[in-house]
Formats: C-alpha cells, structure tokens, sequence
C-alpha cells in the first residue's frame, strides 16, 4: 500500500495588515506594531512553506529541513522582540509576543521532532498510528491556544493605541486555515481505513504461516473492525460536500467486511488438508513400498484429491481477492491524492 503522510497545518496566529504602513519606527505605536508582525510574517512564511510540503506528499523524514528552518526563523524572532524596551510604560505585548515564540519554538523544536520518529513506526500497528496522530494534535492545539492568547494582546494594543486594523484575513492565513480544516477530515478518515487495514494484514500473515488459530482469531476481528469502521465512517461529515474520501473507504471496508465474513469463512479448510496431506504423505514416504498395504494406498490418494480440491478452491479464490484488494487500494490511494490536491492550496 501507498504509504500516507498523516499531515496536520501548524495553527499559527496571523495577524492582520496595519492600515497605515509606515517606517518601524518602534518609538511609534504604529511602528512598533509593525516590527513584532514583520516577524510574525516571516514565521507565518516559512511555516505554510513547511506545511505545504507536508501536505503534499512528502513525509516528516522528508520535510525536516524546512521544519528546522521555521525552527531559526523563530530563534531569530525571539532575538529580536526580545530586544524591544517597553512601549508605554508596559512590557505586555512584547512578553506575550515572546511567550508564544517560546511556545512555538518549543512545539516545533520538540513535539514536532519527536513527531519524525513516531511516524516511522506508527504504520506497525493501530495503537502507534492513533498515538501518533493524538501527538500531532495536541501539538497542534498547543500552537492554537497559544496563538489566541497573542492575537488578543495583538488587538488590545492596537485599541490602546488607536490604530485600525485590517479585518479580511490575509490569503496565507486562509491557506493554513483550510489546510488544518481538510486534514481534520482526512486523518477522522484515515484512521477508520488503518485500523482494518491492518488488521487484515495480521489476518494475512496468519494465514502465510499457517497458523489455523491465528486465522479465525483475526478473521473474526477483520468481521467486527470493518462493521464498526463502516458506523463510525456514517458519522464523518464531508468536507465542502466532498464525499470522495469517505466512498473510497467505505468500498475497501466493504471489501474486508465480505474478505473476512463471506470469502474467508472456510479458508481453514485449507490448511486442515494441507497438514494431513503432508502428516500422511511423511507416513506414506517414511514406511518401505514393500510394507505398504492398499489401505495405505487408499489413504494416501484420498489426502492427495482432497489437498488438490482445497488448493484449487483456495488457489482461485486468492487471485480473485487479490485482484479486487489491489483495485479498492488502488481507488483508496488515487482518491486521497486527489483529496489533498483538490483542497490543500498549493500557493
């Protein structure tokens, strides 16, 4: 299976244009206004180039050179804010700008890193896939709490000194806003896919092992994730009335559903054969031709038509879910990419 990038937008707070732009005269309210956005710009710049990235295809591994160029860019900002004196007699705009740098730094620079690691194992099970998208959004919502906090101070400065402020947001802020709102959707979606998906692998590979047991323990499992998937994915509400996500899920879960409580339900039978056709065959080879009596004979030829019959009927029934597997894998994959480009700005 195409492997997917499980990107979340960084929600960083935008701030809106000042009307009246002038020289960053810090010793002006205006000015001094100006200076702490231009660096917030420059932040807001590298982050959406950061989030892009992501969005489109590229793993964590892949992105982390621009994640730690955000990650200077914010150095440098603190650096600088972090110079500013006082404006007024009051420090509390310059500190509340400075602590969510810090909080932003510390997100990128550690939640954000920890984040590379755990995407390289979070395709091995379910549990590490939930826990690393849990991560991902509650580093997410640290930057969002974070940036409501200085977008307030933002505004109340700008009243305390009557300076009047663009309302529209600007088109990168609407980009980010829409990036987050579109991988809300597909990560709720993703992980109702991955949890069948996966098990439907554990089912496999019991099966490639031979492991009867473990086959109906999974073939059950697969049964009752798909059923639970296909509820769940009922609830998830399409984003802008675009349904392709959900549908492309919806057939590969219905896929498995069919898999497990339909196609497979005496897939055992199989594997019964196949261990008494080898467990009588080693008898058979092991006693001399000259010992051998027709019950020997007859038992062995009655294992071998009924190994044959259950490798034809089994045969037969694994390129047909390998045909239809590969074709709702393949819709799956194509309607996610389509998803992500349709709807996450490329500019």
């Amino acid at each position: 299976m195409k492997k997917h990038t499980i990107a979340a937008a960084l929600s960083i707070v935008f701030f809106s244009a000042v009307n009246t732009v002038k020289a960053q005269d810090v010793s002006t309210a205006v000015g001094y206004l100006e200076t702490v956005g231009k660096e917030f710009n420059n932040i807001q710049e590298n982050t959406w180039d950061y989030t892009r990235s992501a969005a489109h295809g590229k793993s964590a591994r892949k992105v982390e050179k621009r994640r730690k160029e955000v990650v200077a860019a914010n150095q440098d900002a603190m650096k600088k804010i972090g110079k500013l004196e006082a404006f007024g007699g009051s420090t509390a705009f310059r500190d509340s700008a400075l602590s969510f740098l810090k909080t932003n730094y510390a997100v990128l620079n550690e939640d954000y890193a920890k984040l590379v690691d755990m995407e390289e194992v979070a395709e091995q099970s379910y549990d590490l896939m939930e826990a690393y998208m849990l991560a991902k959004q509650k580093a997410d919502d640290k930057l969002s709490e974070s940036g409501k906090m200085i977008s307030a101070e933002y505004e109340k400065f700008a009243v305390a000194n009557n300076i009047n402020l663009v309302e529209k947001k600007d088109k990168l802020s609407k980009n980010m806003e829409i990036a987050g709102k579109v991988y809300k959707h597909y990560n709720e979606v993703y992980l109702i896919f991955f949890k069948s998906y996966k098990q439907e692998a554990y089912l496999l590979d019991a099966m490639q092992k031979n492991d009867v047991n473990g086959i109906e323990q999974n073939r059950n499992s697969l049964v009752k994730n798909a059923a639970e998937g296909l509820l769940k994915l009922q609830e998830v509400k399409p984003y802008q009335n675009d349904m392709s996500i959900k549908k492309a899920t919806e057939q590969l879960l219905k896929f498995y559903q069919e898999e497990a409580e339909k196609k497979l339900v005496n897939v055992s039978n199989f594997y019964v054969a196949k261990e008494n056709f080898e467990k009588i065959k080693a008898a058979f080879d092991a006693k001399p031709e000259k010992d051998r009596v027709q019950k020997d004979v007859d038992e062995f030829n009655k294992a071998v038509n009924e190994y044959n019959k259950e490798s034809n009927t089994f045969n037969a029934l694994n390129q047909e879910l390998f045909a239809k597997r590969g074709q709702y894998l393949d819709a799956y994959n194509k309607a996610n990419a389509s998803f992500t480009d349709r709807h996450v700005p490329k500019k």
